[in-house]
């Protein structure tokens, strides 16, 4: 199956006083361009309405399969992604079932990951507690928040480990800022924070020395440039601590070094001097590198970042109608780079196509997977792989402006 789906297979925006003399034929024979042009008000009641319909899919599948000890715990393929997706049901529709049960599944991940030494949000067991701890506040539950937080400060970051966000330091960091963010200012210690931060920093500049670009890491023994598991992800989550002036340096510059050294068609590599012009995903391409030079234009002030984010966005609108449904390496991961593009811009445009790769989602998406032309995961109701990834972006597009990437956008 080609990684692919239809290039340029949406409309390109133009104003709305145009739009309705342009599609009114359209709108009786054609589903996906009905749905695309509905008021905003009744396009997001109707994603809801998808989303908590996938959401309770996802709880009762999920649930089914992981009996009385999790096999999987992680935000990214296990019971934390349910538990994420649930908390983001709670957050548009109030429901206090949901919180009540969002709760439930994180101490299950929480008793599941214990012993696991794996230190990151997305595959790790900061991640259970920095979620716990979130969902303990939003419940009033003082006793259950200072449990999830004493056990987020006494993990111990192994010496061997990477740098990269799935698995390593940075994701570790992205924890942390997402429990100083939601719980407050420095619930995890500037000190705590800062002596990851110069680790990051030491490896980044020790394997670059010598070379053009300021920080560079590896992982399995590739120096990747995506947001999982290299350059721009280790970036955004530096961007997103205070540095040294020299350290602001050095990610400015290993950004504009991306930059020069992107592919020809405005695509990015997946590591260093690889000349295979493939993958537009979040993981590795264009998507998480746009969404990591959003926050660049954001954080530095800079024409320059602004421009290559917008450069490799339509990089996402021309090739990134995947295959597949996921956040990862799918369709709804990609629909985030236009809603960060559109939360800094304000432009339209990036809502339009926002909704138009989510419109494509709900209106085929399903029946693809269905039929087998669409991709629905190796496991096809986790959060970053499946269907939860989808619904969580249905959720997102009811309010656009509140939208950002799960785990990854703060």
């Amino acid at each position: 199956m080609a990684d692919r789906y239809f290039p340029n297979a949406m409309p390109d925006f133009v104003p709305e006083a145009s739009v309705e003399d342009a599609v009114v034929a359209e709108r009786a024979k054609d589903s996906l361009s009905n749905l695309l042009h509905l008021p905003h008000a009744a396009l997001s009641e109707k994603l809801k309405k998808s989303a908590l319909d996938l959401k309770d899919t996802v709880v009762r599948e999920t649930r089914a399969l992981s009996g009385k000890r999790l096999q999987d715990y992680t935000l990214y393929t296990g019971a934390l992604g349910t538990a994420y997706l649930v908390f983001k049901a709670f957050q548009v529709t109030k429901n206090e079932s949901d919180l009540k049960l969002c709760s439930e599944i994180i101490r299950a991940c929480d008793a599941a990951s214990h012993d696991s030494g794996r230190v990151t949000f997305i595959c790790g067991h900061a991640g259970v507690c920095a979620l716990g701890a979130v969902v303990a506040k939003h419940s009033g539950d003082e006793r259950l928040l200072d449990h999830y937080l004493t056990r987020f400060k006494e993990i111990q970051l192994p010496r061997e480990l990477p740098n990269e966000l799935l698995y390593g330091r940075a994701g570790f960091l992205w924890a942390g800022s997402f429990l100083n963010k939601h719980i407050g200012k420095e619930t995890i210690s500037a000190a705590r924070m800062r002596a990851v931060v110069d680790d990051v920093i030491k490896h980044g500049r020790r394997l670059a020395k010598g070379g053009k670009c300021p920080l560079m890491y590896e992982w399995h023994g590739k120096k990747y440039w995506g947001a999982a598991h290299g350059l721009a992800g280790i970036m955004y989550v530096l961007m997103g601590v205070p540095l040294k002036p020299d350290e602001v340096e050095d990610v400015k510059g290993t950004l504009c070094y991306m930059i020069k050294n992107q592919f020809p068609s405005g695509n990015y590599p997946s590591s260093e001097g690889s000349e295979t012009d493939r993958l537009v995903h979040w993981c590795h391409g264009a998507p998480g590198v746009a969404l990591t030079l959003v926050k660049a234009a954001e954080v530095f002030g800079s024409q320059e970042f602004l421009q290559a984010a917008v450069d490799a966005a339509d990089v996402v609108w021309n090739r990134g109608l995947l295959k597949r449904v996921g956040i990862c390496h799918g369709i709804s991961g990609n629909a985030y780079v236009f809603l960060s593009l559109c939360r800094l811009t304000g432009n339209a445009k990036y809502l339009y196509r926002a909704k138009a790769f989510a419109c494509f989602l709900q209106d085929r998406a399903l029946r693809l997977i269905s039929e087998g032309k669409m991709h629905g995961g190796d496991r096809p109701y986790s959060l970053f792989e499946g269907i939860g990834g989808m619904a969580c972006l249905f959720m997102d597009m009811t309010e656009p402006s509140e939208a950002r990437f799960p785990a990854y956008e703060l």
